[in-house]
């Protein structure tokens, strides 16, 4: 199978080009930057080009803070570069999967997001991100769309290797305690994302480790896994101040995959296990 990442020296992109290699796929790679998603014409060309049987869209400002500053650089990217790569693959007739985010729910939910719930992102960057699902939904028939959340990995920055520095640098930390989501590793997220791409299942999927925590909860096993001396304190949202808001409640409820394929991914907590003791294969188990 043909495949072209863009975003691919991103966080998940790496390891999804890396994880497609290892699949024996042949993998074309886009990123800053030699190819921008922003520039219509040349990315609707360099698809043609490129003439892949999948496109994994990965490209996407992912800064939720900085978004709210750069309105416009965040709608170029998260929507105009989704669209223009939507056009490139209904032109070709190839399949697009497109990576969104837990964001475009407002977190007002008393159990997880299933897809078919309704969406009402609280900043530019959920705002952003649902416009480019829109985009692919409207413009290209062979498509998916993949919802995941609090995403880490060893490529790029995250929230778990922030507080592992800090943990081991410092004796306190403070952690926002009312907003609950699943921690998803970005190794874990590869093959399922492989696996919707090989198959015609199209529509929107959300895929996340399984289980879910708030930010202090997860720093709490982080501190405990690395054997960092820090006391980790709860605090409320109103306290840190964010420039973006937040969704007090983003879990996704998986179970469009699950039903599907008849796997999902590994609890959160053993996920973030292997990536700090460095045993990190992603995987997924078999549903009972």
């Amino acid at each position: 199978m043909r495949c072209l990442v863009t975003g691919s020296k991103g966080m998940l992109g790496t390891e999804l080009r890396e994880f497609l290699r290892r699949q024996n796929e042949e993998v074309v790679g886009w990123d800053l930057p030699q190819h921008d998603v922003t520039d219509v014409e040349k990315t609707i060309n360099g698809i043609h080009q490129v003439g892949p049987e999948v496109i994994f869209h990965l490209a996407s400002r992912t800064d939720v803070d900085g978004c709210e500053d750069d309105v416009a650089g965040a709608t170029s990217v998260n929507f105009q570069g989704t669209w223009a790569v939507a056009l490139g693959a209904e032109e070709l007739r190839c399949k697009l999967l497109y990576v969104s985010t837990d964001y475009v729910f407002d977190g007002r939910s008393d159990r997880p997001y299933r897809k078919g719930d309704v969406t009402n992102p609280l900043s530019v960057y959920g705002k952003t991100k649902l416009m480019g699902e829109n985009a692919v939904a409207k413009t290209c028939r062979h498509h998916f769309i993949a919802r995941t959340s609090w995403l880490y990995g060893k490529h790029g920055r995250n929230f778990v290797d922030t507080i592992r520095k800090k943990s081991s640098e410092i004796p306190r930390i403070d952690v926002v305690s009312d907003q609950v989501g699943s921690p998803t590793y970005a190794r874990d997220l590869c093959r399922p994302l492989w696996e919707l791409a090989r198959s015609k299942h199209f529509g929107t999927y959300h895929l996340t480790n399984s289980g879910q925590c708030s930010w202090f909860e997860l720093a709490q096993e982080i501190v405990k896994l690395t054997g960092a001396k820090c006391e980790v304190v709860p605090i409320d949202t109103a306290t840190a101040v964010r420039r973006a808001p937040r969704p007090a409640y983003s879990v996704l409820d998986n179970r469009e995959f699950r039903h599907r394929f008849g796997k999902e991914l590994r609890p959160w907590q053993e996920a973030l296990r292997s990536y700090i003791t460095g045993n990190d294969e992603g995987r997924m188990s078999s549903v009972e």
